[in-house]
């Protein structure tokens, strides 16, 4: 008999859903061409993230062994795409107006000066072990400090003008280490080659053994999941709107004096919403895996993920539907339910990291984004499609979803009685 009235209530709120014609475009036609525009308008973006070659300035006065080293470092670097074809005050112009990010000017003289330094104190430290040197060096005058001119423009990033100018250093560090090895083996006539020595300290890069090694999303990866919970959510405005047009139409009074429970009706709106969340997944699917390949843009890999990517939907569908079953009970009039629900997800999804993802955000903001259910489920769906985790992994964002749901209805239901009460 329960399952019985459970059908009912289905039934009745895909007519309700059929009568909404504005409603089923909102809920699956909207979402669809965000994620196309959005993609496109953020995949050159990505790109810059996943390490396309910044062009930058390089301007070589000095033209010998230290500048050939540095601008070699440069050119084999992930980073940068050095442009040459440029004067001091040309590079400067270009990069303060903004046109470049960066010029590196070395300065001339910059190889030999460096040398008659380097030997003139490796000189002076091997006279002062009393041993035999070149006393013709040790009376030069060691020559001024050099300065590498690095040019900004004037809204770059500060992070990455440290990144910059640590890099500069340290390549100018090895360089300058390389020469002092030298000069030491010419001064004391050894035969080992001390350039040679690799250090004691090196960096190990341990990546994941299986699937992306990557978990910076591209572009599609992070829209499709991104969109699909905007999407998701969005259902707050239908649900809520007839909700109230069931309190405006006294249905929900025939509902409360039915010997059917009222929480039966909720797990009607439930389960029918759900379905609806999975249609807009798998629309959102398709779009990833068949459409964005004829607009220049990465395929949507799910091979192996479509069970828990559709696990991760459910839940998060779960927790909209109790957004939105909240947001019903507490308006009185379509006017507050529609705008407030709109309003609501954008916030939520503009904190949560569907239209800017949160390694972008600043700290503050990152923190503020753990609080929002589509941060909660954008996270799982990272787990599953970069990391490669199964459903233990993403056992706590589901627990959560699953938990905001609880707390959505109970409250739901408690302002329900309480209404009727008084």
């Amino acid at each position: 008999m329960l399952l019985y009235k459970l059908w009912r209530s289905f039934v009745k709120e895909i007519l309700l859903l059929k009568r909404d014609i504005g409603g089923i475009v909102i809920i699956f036609v909207m979402p669809l061409l965000l994620i196309v525009t959005i993609t496109l308008i953020q995949d050159s973006t990505f790109k810059n993230l996943e390490g396309s070659k910044i062009p930058i300035i390089f301007i070589d006065n000095d033209k010998s062994e230290v500048s050939k080293n540095i601008k070699k470092e440069l050119e084999t670097s992930k980073t940068f795409q050095l442009l040459t074809n440029y004067t001091e005050q040309s590079a400067q112009n270009a990069v303060f107006s903004g046109d470049y990010q960066m010029a590196i000017v070395i300065p001339e003289n910059l190889t030999k000066d460096l040398n008659l330094n380097i030997d003139s104190k490796v000189q002076t430290i091997v006279s002062s072990f009393g041993l035999e040197g070149d006393s013709a060096v040790v009376k030069k005058t060691a020559p001024k400090a050099k300065d590498i001119h690095l040019y900004f423009d004037p809204a770059t990033n500060a992070g990455f003008k440290n990144s910059v100018m640590n890099s500069v250093n340290k390549m100018v560090f090895e360089i300058e280490n390389k020469k002092i090895y030298k000069a030491f083996q010419d001064q004391l006539g050894t035969e080992e080659n001390l350039e040679e020595n690799k250090s004691l300290i090196s960096f190990k890069e341990i990546t994941p053994k299986k699937g992306i090694i990557d978990v910076m999303p591209n572009s599609v990866q992070h829209n499709v999941p991104a969109w699909t919970l905007f999407a998701i959510f969005f259902i707050v405005v239908p649900l809520s709107i007839n909700l109230v047009k069931e309190k405006s139409q006294g249905t929900s009074v025939r509902a409360r004096i039915s010997p059917t429970p009222y929480f039966v009706h909720i797990l009607g709106k439930t389960f029918t919403y759900l379905i609806i969340c999975i249609i807009q997944f798998l629309l959102m699917v398709a779009v990833g895996i068949y459409l964005f390949p004829y607009m220049d843009l990465p395929a949507f890999d799910v091979s192996g993920k479509m069970f828990q990517l559709i696990v991760v939907t459910l839940f998060s569908g779960l927790a909209a539907i109790g957004f939105g079953v909240l947001l019903g009970t507490i308006a009185d009039t379509q006017e507050q339910s529609a705008p407030f629900g709109a309003t609501s997800v954008v916030v939520l999804a503009a904190i949560g990291g569907i239209w800017v993802p949160v390694f972008l955000m600043p700290e503050f903001m990152q923190t503020v984004a753990k609080f929002s259910p589509m941060n909660w489920g954008l996270n799982a769906y990272y787990d599953i499609i970069l990391r490669n985790s199964g459903i233990g992994g993403i056992a706590k964002e589901l627990a959560f979803l699953f938990l905001f749901y609880i707390a959505m209805v109970s409250i739901s239901i408690f302002y329900e009685q309480k209404q009727n009460a008084v």
